[in-house]
């Protein structure tokens, strides 16, 4: 988009001007900044932007120490009250009383109506879903620094631990149990492979495929798998995944026109729908983010639309790569932009009798 090029000068200037206007996050180093921030720039395929520093932390970036951007007051007038109502759903996330819209409208004076459309407008979620996201992220933080099952559950607001087991399958993909323990006790085998996309890594989980990346290096697929199940019992066992790598680089170089592959991998509901909306996506073509927003039925939705598919941890399965920007351009990719651009070539190198028959 041609905003996003206006940002990204202003990032890569160093520009003052633009601070208040934007922030930027670097999916490399799980950081987000004001665009003035002196660190060293980034490469631009690592980038993504924000609005304001809400959405970067409810996409998983944290604040950056050195330029401390959520210190800094937005300048536009909606962006400012979004901020606003975010930082008060935070405060008040363990009193359900509290963030019913009749109760921020008469904290912030406006009407209820008005703070739902200017925050889903600006974040591209409804405040709801946004208490919804930070519960679970604190439930999650809590669980991982030791704090016992049942303290985490009632700290971060669920009422009752039934709130947050009806949600296991859909946001953490195993037990809070074994979260807990990151992930012990839980068997993760894995293998890699030398394709034409880098080090593809593959792993799975007794329940399925629980990643699927692209990587420069076995040493790099291995650490960020160990990185986020760092107890598990990690084996390599390239036989036990044959068969889902050889449906997964079938389905690459396009004979095999679908895949079916059991997944067991954490999603909201919203991403969930997300996703599910990309497998649909015809191997060949491509949509927008808008596009997508669209067939969720959530037109609103599109920067929350981009958040979900940076956050799909299961390449070329969930087809994340076949979404572009509105001007067919490519805009930014987990496993890097130029991967994603071979990838769509390679799809769109099949002949055209061939698309008729997937």
């Amino acid at each position: 988009m041609i905003e996003q090029e206006i940002q990204w000068q202003a990032v890569i200037g160093r520009d003052p001007n633009a601070d208040g206007q934007f922030v930027y996050a670097v999916r490399t180093t799980g950081v987000y900044c004001r665009p003035s921030c002196a660190s060293r720039p980034p490469k631009r395929e690592n980038v993504c932007f924000f609005r304001l520093p809400a959405a970067a932390e409810s996409a998983g970036f944290r604040p950056c120490k050195r330029c401390r951007p959520h210190t800094i007051p937005m300048i536009d007038e909606r962006v400012c009250l979004t901020q606003a109502i975010c930082d008060y759903l935070r405060d008040h996330a363990d009193d359900s009383a509290q963030i019913t819209l009749e109760a921020l409208g008469a904290h912030f004076h406006f009407t209820p109506h008005y703070l739902q459309t200017t925050f889903k407008a600006i974040l591209g979620i409804t405040p709801k879903q946004f208490v919804e996201a930070h519960r679970l992220k604190a439930f999650k933080a809590d669980l991982r620094t030791g704090r016992s099952i049942g303290e985490a559950i009632y700290q971060a607001g669920y009422g009752s631990p039934s709130r947050i087991y009806e949600r296991v399958d859909d946001h953490l993909g195993m037990t809070p149990a074994t979260y807990q323990r990151g992930g012990a006790m839980i068997q993760i085998t894995y293998t890699t492979i030398d394709c034409y996309l880098g080090i593809l890594l593959v792993a799975m989980t007794p329940r399925g495929i629980c990643a699927v990346s692209l990587h420069e290096s076995v040493e790099a697929a291995e650490s960020s798998l160990h990185a986020e199940y760092p107890h598990a019992q990690i084996q390599p066992d390239a036989a036990a995944l044959a068969d889902a790598v050889s449906a997964i680089l079938d389905h690459v170089e396009g004979k095999r026109p679908h895949l079916a592959l059991p997944l067991d991998i954490q999603a909201t509901a919203f991403q969930w729908r997300v996703w599910q909306a990309l497998r649909e996506i015809p191997r060949g073509e491509t949509r927008s983010y808008a596009d997508i927003a669209q067939a969720i039925g959530d037109p609103d939705a599109t920067r929350a639309v981009a958040s979900a598919c940076a956050a799909n941890v299961v390449a070329i399965v969930i087809p994340c790569h076949r979404v572009v920007r509105k001007d067919g351009g490519l805009s930014g990719y987990r496993w890097g932009v130029e991967r994603k651009r071979r990838l769509l070539e390679a799809e769109q190198a099949i002949p055209a009798v061939e698309k008729k028959l997937l």
